[in-house]
């Protein structure tokens, strides 16, 4: 590959573009991630619940239920071996009335057939042992569910890129790429000094402009890029001390996993996110909506004081379903999908995408037989 400037170009740097890049240097390649934005990772991957997922809710055989659990197994040693920040504090599955058990037994069953470690029934008085001030009739328990240090991650995936000879470029977007007759790719990166570069892997994951990258692609064909939809969530701060040392979730909403509870590193309450599609990226919270966060944490917390929330921070997640439609799998396309030989599109990469995302950096090597 003496002819490339790079081994391979990786379009997007938050946490799934960095970990496809960790994944190809870790193969001997050398990558160069271009990134749009002025630093890593301020896109999705800024602007989540940082949870580690166990893996339990995704549909068998689903890209999502393999990579999700295979993610969660590599993520827990990349951090303890890079020093991130983590905290496997487990989760709980609440069913706060009798009318929801039957979705938790659904739910355990789902876990165990995605081959989810350490998933149990509790009962009332066994839930309520580990969390007393949580109200429910019944849980699951997730002990291997967590929280990380998101940006810590990554740095340490850049540093590893950057350790093998690659490259994590900001302020470069991308303008397009163009196939080479020969194999390979030439590629139109923009910013304050427009470059050309040549590479012969290209993987594109760069989240919310997943759709408009594709379309720069010559010869990509434009009816195989899905639909994008913005789905919006919002997440109020806890002021006072943390009720749970778990997190604590509901069981899911249509289209997401649903306002959940989580206590973050430096100890404080988060609840988020909802769900709110959305036509453009708008980035405000709503205080008008702590109303409905109110209604919604009471059921599964009545303590909850009046005036403990305020409007902390928004995420909007690429989704590739719309309002009322079933939630999708993630879209991993190579040359099967797309026609272009050497390159991997990466569509609609939401929750559980964080958690997946060491998992995701080796489909995408053996989609293009690394």
């Amino acid at each position: 590959m003496a002819d490339f400037d790079f081994d391979a170009v990786v379009v997007g740097a938050g946490a799934v573009g960095l970990a496809c890049g960790y994944a190809l240097s870790r193969r001997g390649l050398t990558a160069a991630v271009l990134e749009a934005g002025p630093i890593i990772g301020e896109g999705v991957s800024a602007r989540n619940s940082e949870v580690i997922h166990g893996g339990l809710y995704y549909a068998t055989g689903s890209l999502k239920a393999r990579l999700c659990v295979a993610g969660r197994r590599a993520l827990y040693p990349f951090l303890e071996s890079h020093k991130v920040a983590y905290d496997k504090c487990g989760k709980l599955v609440v069913a706060t009335s009798v009318e929801e058990m039957g979705r938790l037994e659904a739910i355990l069953d789902q876990a165990r057939t995605n081959e989810v470690e350490g998933m149990a029934w509790l009962s009332k008085a066994q839930a309520l042992a580990l969390e007393p001030e949580l109200s429910c009739e019944a849980a699951l328990i997730s002990p291997e569910s967590g929280v990380f240090d998101s940006h810590g991650y990554m740095l340490a995936l850049q540093g590893e890129i950057e350790a093998a000879g690659g490259a994590v470029v900001t302020s470069t977007p991308f303008e397009g790429a163009t196939p080479l007759e020969a194999g390979g790719f030439s590629v139109q990166a923009g910013g304050e000094q427009p470059t050309m570069l040549s590479a012969r892997y290209l993987v594109t994951a760069p989240g919310l402009s997943a759709q408009a990258v594709a379309a720069r692609i010559e010869g990509f064909p434009q009816a195989t890029i899905p639909p994008l939809h913005y789905g919006k969530g919002v997440y109020f701060r806890l002021s006072g001390k943390a009720p749970f040392a778990r997190l604590i979730y509901p069981p899911p909403i249509p289209g997401a996993l649903g306002t959940h509870y989580r206590r973050d590193l430096g100890g404080q309450a988060v609840f988020g996110p909802d769900l709110q599609f959305v036509d453009e990226l708008d980035y405000s919270v709503d205080p008008e909506r702590a109303g409905e966060f109110y209604r919604y944490i009471r059921k599964f917390w009545p303590g909850l004081p009046d005036g403990a929330l305020s409007p902390d921070y928004a995420g909007i997640r690429p989704k590739l379903h719309g309002p009322g439609e079933p939630q999708g799998d993630f879209r991993i396309d190579g040359s099967e999908a797309h026609g272009l030989e050497g390159l991997v599109a990466l569509f609609g990469i939401e929750s559980p995408g964080l958690t997946s995302s060491l998992a995701i950096g080796e489909e995408v090597a053996a989609r293009l037989s690394l």
